[in-house]
């Protein structure tokens, strides 16, 4: 499992209330500048066009003149919009991969940058009236992949997971495809980088996987925690040997909940110099009070304020 995820997340646990909204009141509340105009344009994560599109809302309500494409197809089009110039941002659902940051290295000379926007937790998706109570990931590894290289049984029936009841129903699989980052994230920090089994309906969105969940009682499926809704439920997830942990907040920043991860936005930044002010505000905006208030919104899990201000200074300069 990709520990240096949720340690970072673990260290800043203290943020963690027990009232109903996780917002860290010590973000700071976005101030407009002057100067700021032109045209943006973000191409990647389908997990994060939402919250792309609710930010560019937000942030257009301050800077009118600013105009803003965005375009969610998956994490994977997001490198390739960096190099050639076609995209400001490149909003991810995983790290970029070493070959597309040796790939962006070999044209410009320096790495892109990496800007963590929002916390997500990776959910197992039910329908709301599956009475399982949790899934090791072994077990889960053992429903989703052909290969197994967690060393779990092959689990298709219902029986396997102790629903007695419906001994005979096969468990109906729903995924997202190739091009997604959370397909990648999955199929390494699940699947320990095996092979999905042919039975999984890969979907093209998010939303696409959590409606056919919703629809279909013998289902499981995952996707960010933002996607969920009134017909589905999360799955509580463990490592081999230890308690269930469910996708909440304070799991996520425990670390308990084992596929915690950041959301990821990336920027062709020359080091040593600042961003373009109309992309550097944009992502000031995104990490400050209102722009996290929108993730709570959307479904996601905001930035604690420390991590929040580290991420705007180093864009600063």
């Amino acid at each position: 499992m990709n520990r240096l995820v949720t340690s970072m997340l673990a260290a800043t646990a203290a943020v963690a209330t027990a009232a109903e909204s996780q917002l860290d009141e010590a973000l700071p509340s976005y101030k407009p500048v002057s100067g700021v105009s032109g045209s943006l344009s973000s191409v990647g994560s389908d997990t994060l066009n939402n919250l792309m599109t609710l930010w560019a809302e937000g942030f257009k309500k301050a800077y009118p003149n600013v105009t803003i494409s965005i375009e969610g197809k998956g994490s994977s089009t997001a490198p390739p919009a960096l190099m050639e110039g076609t995209a400001q941002f490149g909003p991810m659902s995983r790290p970029m991969k070493s070959e597309e940051i040796d790939a962006f290295e070999k044209k410009f000379g320096y790495k892109p940058t990496e800007v963590k926007v929002a916390i997500d937790a990776l959910a197992v998706f039910a329908h709301k009236d599956n009475p399982i109570e949790g899934l090791s990931l072994k077990q889960v590894d053992g429903i989703f992949s052909s290969t197994r290289k967690l060393g779990g049984e092959d689990i298709t029936d219902w029986a396997q997971l102790g629903q007695d009841a419906w001994k005979g129903r096969p468990i109906s699989l729903y995924g997202r495809n190739s091009a997604s980052g959370t397909y990648g994230f999955f199929q390494k920090n699940v699947l320990g980088k095996g092979d999905y089994k042919s039975t999984v309906k890969e979907q093209p969105g998010s939303s696409a996987v959590v409606q056919g969940i919703g629809g279909d009682l013998y289902a499981l499926g995952y996707s960010g925690i933002g996607y969920k809704t009134s017909g589905v439920r999360t799955v509580p997830l463990s490592t081999e040997g230890s308690e269930f942990f469910d996708a909440t907040y304070e799991n996520a920043l425990s670390g308990d909940y084992p596929l915690a991860r950041f959301l990821l936005v990336y920027v062709n930044k020359k080091p040593g110099e600042a961003l373009p002010a109309s992309a550097l505000q944009f992502l000031s905006f995104v990490l400050s009070k209102e722009g996290q208030t929108i993730v709570e919104k959307d479904g996601y899990f905001p930035m604690p304020s420390g991590l929040a201000k580290e991420v705007v200074d180093s864009l600063s300069n």
